[in-house]
């Protein structure tokens, strides 16, 4: 029984992982841009629910629709008006820009929000469901569940509207895309936008867990190596990379030795990279439209 209910703490907290996951890996399939300020966009998108649930006191899931529409035009301007103006640098200078805008964004939040830790009230905040004599926190079987909705939303709009198939072709071949008439620039900032509004999502999902604060983007770093375990190319990799790191962490903190917990995830990444480089749901293919 204990078991079980460590194994659905470690679901939990891998759909957050994987989400993030998916932002880096959404921006990199489409511009092989790496965008280290993932993370950061994640605490902006929370301390936006924080605004709109907490200090406007908007109703949750209103609060929750206003701040991941705000976070898709944010991320939208962000590579209209800052990312795109990078084309044609080097990939270690738009890699330094991502970091940089990630420093601004935490500077930012501390300058408007404060330092001190917020809280996100949500109507499932500390409540437990029994399942079966498992006594689960609500909180995570909501981000289990926000999670694969997602997943299945972003994967019926890629696999069968006109805008995410034209996402695919610019993804795979950019100039091919541009002479069939896609707009690819425009094409690129939207898959911003879906990738900041994937952030909101995991941000809002993780509020009511960690609490908000300017650093708790930091979690980007192990959404990172999730996206690497999975493949960097691969979106379901992504996720089940999320899912390995979280398990593993739960499972190393409650079975083993104290210090394995914090280190499981680069321990994972570190095997991964030494028996398969190229993760291990990457797809090998060459790009077409």
């Amino acid at each position: 029984m204990e078991f079980l209910q460590v194994l659905i703490t470690g679901l939990g907290q891998g759909c957050l992982y994987g989400l993030i996951a998916l932002g880096f890996v959404l921006i990199y399939k489409a511009t092989e841009i790496v965008n280290f300020a993932q993370g950061d966009l994640l605490m902006l998108g929370a301390f936006f629910a924080v605004t709109f649930v907490g200090i406007l006191a908007l109703p949750f899931w209103l609060g929750f629709l206003l701040a991941i529409i705000s976070m898709a035009v944010f991320g939208y301007l962000l590579d209209m008006l800052v990312i795109r103006s990078m084309i044609g640098e080097s990939p270690f200078s738009i890699i330094i820009l991502t970091i940089s805008i990630g420093f601004i964004l935490r500077a930012a939040a501390g300058a408007i929000w404060g330092s001190n830790i917020l809280s996100l009230e949500t109507p499932y905040s500390g409540k437990m469901a029994d399942i079966g004599g498992l006594v689960i926190s609500q909180e995570y079987l909501v981000v289990i569940a926000g999670t694969i909705i997602l997943s299945a939303i972003l994967f019926l709009f890629f696999r069968f509207s006109s805008l995410g198939i034209a996402m695919q072709a610019s993804s795979q071949n950019q100039l091919a895309a541009y002479y069939m008439g896609i707009p690819v620039k425009r094409i690129f900032s939207l898959i911003w936008a879906i990738s900041a509004l994937v952030a909101a999502v995991a941000g809002t999902l993780m509020a009511p867990i960690s609490l908000v604060n300017p650093q708790m983007g930091f979690i980007g770093i192990k959404a990172f190596a999730a996206a690497v375990i999975g493949g960097f190319g691969s979106l379901p990799g992504a996720l089940i990379g999320g899912l390995i790191i979280g398990c593993s962490e739960q499972m190393a903190g409650s079975y083993l030795p104290t210090g394995f917990q914090e280190i499981s995830a680069y321990l994972i990444m570190f095997l991964v990279l030494t028996l398969r480089p190229q993760g291990l749901f990457a797809q090998i293919q060459q790009k077409k439209v």
